[in-house]
């Protein structure tokens, strides 16, 4: 097949050895320069999705996606309401809690916290405590058994271990005496310890419902009924949906109520953090600039005899725009390959220097995670790719507008 004129000249140049090999030399710069812009680009926005996804998955995997309660009190037919909200096909999973802010006391450590009465057979459909439980099992709670499963931060709090007695303390349940406030108290068994390395861990502990319903003289309400939903992203249509559905006298609320700072700061960061590794790219650019005006002063009487043989200034245009591009799109290919080899290859990468030199990039005790957490995302590199042969088209421009504008008789004269 034969390729136009300026492409095929185009690749000559590109392909022909040069006179002065300094060009070649910063040709092959810039090629470097912009594999690496991508590589360490693609590879900071693996690593800050994983994060994003760490931070969803364990947050969000114990706080409830949509929240219903009833304005004016405790919800007495959730049963019925749990029924209605089901029937959502963005709701996946239904779950009544009775909640209250205690003192959980052990061995004279005192700590507040919250005290969460749950059915042990629903919990797990809207949150992944009982996938998370370090000690014990969540089906010790029993109704009648007064057991209570704590957060792995708060046992250590407590020195509190499972086969352990600890007493709760209700404020809000505290009775006047003559002596002064004399709150209600209840002793518990600690039969579990769950860990989900988020803020749950460290104030939180599960009680069977019907234990809670009682101490707090709840009889058959509970405080609110807690939802998962399908997509967590879509949790505003979702809760608008439900709104329409229930009468007034239930207010619905969802996660972003609570955590919604916290994601939109991670994914401004993520736009921050994209512009500023993109000006690594076009540094790189800077070196295509410099190549292709070297280019064109060693070529002036190649250009002169073209534009003699009848080539067009848009021709000459089209002829260093190739040559730049090529080394463009060399440089964004194997900045792409290299990326997305390093970004799924990097926690291994980086298991590998903690078992070789003994040491821990990320302390357990001072990270929520203990290993570098990684997440591939396609639109992310489509993104990227095209920022960098964006930006390599543009560094083409001058040089072969330049190129374009020379004059055959000038350029001839002291050859």
């Amino acid at each position: 097949m034969r390729l136009p004129f300026s492409l095929f000249v185009g690749l000559r140049y590109t392909r022909a050895k040069r006179r002065d090999h300094f060009i070649s030399f910063i040709s092959l710069i810039s090629m470097i320069g912009i594999a690496l812009g991508v590589m360490v680009l693609i590879t900071v926005m693996s690593v800050m999705n994983g994060f994003e996804r760490e931070l969803r998955d364990r947050i969000l995997g114990m706080a409830p996606h949509v929240l219903v309660s009833n304005i004016g009190g405790p919800i007495e037919d959730w049963q019925q309401l749990e029924e209605v909200v089901l029937q959502n096909p963005g709701v996946v999973g239904a779950s009544p809690y009775i909640q209250s802010e205690t003192m959980f006391q052990h061995l004279g450590q005192d700590h507040f916290g919250l005290m969460q009465g749950v059915l042990p057979e629903k919990i797990g459909e809207v949150t992944v405590v009982k996938e998370n439980m370090r000690n014990g099992s969540f089906d010790s709670l029993q109704e009648g058994s007064y057991n209570i499963i704590l957060g792995a931060s708060l046992a250590r709090s407590l020195a509190a271990n499972v086969g352990d007695k600890i007493t709760l303390m209700f404020l809000k349940e505290a009775r006047m005496s003559i002596a002064g406030i004399n709150p209600r108290a209840k002793r518990f068994t600690v039969t579990g310890i769950f860990e989900t390395r988020s803020e749950a861990d460290k104030g939180m502990a599960f009680v069977h419902l019907k234990d809670a319903a009682k101490i707090l003289r709840m009889t058959d309400g509970v405080s609110a009924l807690q939802l998962k939903t399908q997509n967590v992203m879509k949790v505003h249509q979702v809760t608008e949906s439900i709104s329409k559905t229930l009468d007034y006298n239930y207010f619905v609320t969802n996660w972003t109520r609570q955590h919604q700072t916290l994601f939109n700061a991670i994914e401004m960061e993520k736009r921050i953090m994209f512009i500023l590794l993109t000006f690594i790219i076009a540094v790189a650019a800077f070196n295509i600039v410099t190549s292709l005006v070297m280019l064109v002063n060693e070529k002036q009487a190649d250009i002169a005899i073209l534009r003699t043989l009848g080539a067009s200034p848009s021709s000459i245009l089209r002829i260093f725009m190739t040559s730049g591009i090529i080394n463009g799109i060399i440089g964004t290919g194997a900045g792409v390959i290299l990326g997305v080899l390093l970004a799924l290859n990097l926690p291994d990468i980086v298991s590998w220097i903690e078992v070789t030199f003994n040491t821990s990039v990320f302390p357990k005790d001072v990270y929520f995670i203990n290993f570098l957490p990684t997440e591939l995302i396609a639109d992310d590199v489509i993104k990227i790719a095209g920022a960098a042969f964006g930006i390599s088209i543009l560094a083409t421009l001058y040089p072969s507008w330049k190129a374009s504008r020379t004059q055959p008789a000038e350029a001839l004269r002291y050859e």
